[in-house]
């Protein structure tokens, strides 16, 4: 990827079906919530060769990942194998993560050694309320010392989902997992780990804008909204003291980068802010 063809950088985006199959039984049911939730446009998720296309079209990178819930949501994964071979099909436009559910332990340890050595695999996607766990269990540490001696990055889910919304019980889903606040402790134990904060961090975005602010490697990005509906304090910090630290995200498939760009345009953001929290922040984050 050259950062200079491109636009901009989405930091956060999704790889729903990538292996083109159908999924497990009750999937199609979590998608029709997702859908109600987001007010999706598609009737069935693209796939990531599509979304490389649609990218492509405008000019934008990505960063794109699956989520690894199998143990919580009894859904299966997408290989994370094949999430990056198809994305260095179209290295052009997509950066690779993967996703490995922290109770796998020593197991999920190896396997991020082997995705970044072996696949190219930049960073890792972490779903505290789909996975089940807080980010600060030391039973997830060893994983976390695995990628940050690789070299990765960790997204966290933050706040708020729309995961299970609306839904009897919400799925099943916990939403006290991702309390950005327990990331503080990660950032502590693991002052070498480059940390991004996935979401405006509703109910809690005070607490992620603390975070962001004190540890050095913590960054956040605007996934999941659209930039309309972002709270002054969220806007007051991405346009000061968190210029540097924030990045652009869309959360695709429910959110595109069409919308989420028009929404950035309207809202009061700093013109030489704008630039950063587009593709700068995100090209220093990764090291391109």
């Amino acid at each position: 990827m050259n950062f200079d063809d491109i636009i901009a950088l989405d930091i956060h985006t999704h790889a729903e079906e990538p292996c083109g199959c159908h999924p497990d039984d009750g999937y199609d049911d979590f998608q029709a919530g997702m859908s109600k939730y987001f007010k999706t446009w598609y009737e069935h998720p693209p796939t990531v060769r599509e979304t490389a296309a649609y990218y492509r079209d405008r000019k934008i990178g990505c960063v794109i990942f699956p989520v690894d819930a199998e143990r919580e949501t009894g859904f299966r994964r997408y290989k994370n194998e094949e999430v990056a071979e198809i994305a260095a099909e179209n290295a052009d436009v997509m950066i690779p993560f993967a996703s490995i559910d922290p109770h796998k332990g020593k197991l999920g340890a190896r396997e991020a050694r082997r995705l970044v050595r072996e696949h190219g695999v930049k960073g890792f996607k972490f779903h505290p309320t789909m996975q089940g766990f807080y980010p600060n269990d030391r039973m997830a540490y060893g994983l976390y010392e695995a990628i940050v001696e690789e070299g990765g990055v960790c997204l966290f889910h933050t706040g708020q989902t729309g995961v299970g919304s609306g839904m009897p019980g919400g799925m099943g889903m916990r939403l006290k997992y991702s309390n950005p606040m327990y990331l503080d402790d990660v950032a502590v134990d693991f002052p070498d780990m480059k940390i991004i904060l996935a979401h405006p961090s509703f109910p809690w975005q005070e607490e992620a804008l603390s975070v962001a602010q004190h540890k050095p490697n913590v960054y956040i990005d605007l996934s999941g909204w659209s930039p309309k509906y972002f709270p002054k304090i969220l806007v007051q910090y991405a346009n000061s003291i968190l210029r540097k630290k924030m990045l652009f995200g869309s959360d695709w498939p429910v959110i595109t980068p069409d919308r989420w760009l028009a929404d950035f345009e309207k809202i009061d953001i700093r013109e030489e802010v704008r630039p950063l929290i587009l593709k700068e922040n995100a090209r220093r984050l990764l090291g391109m």
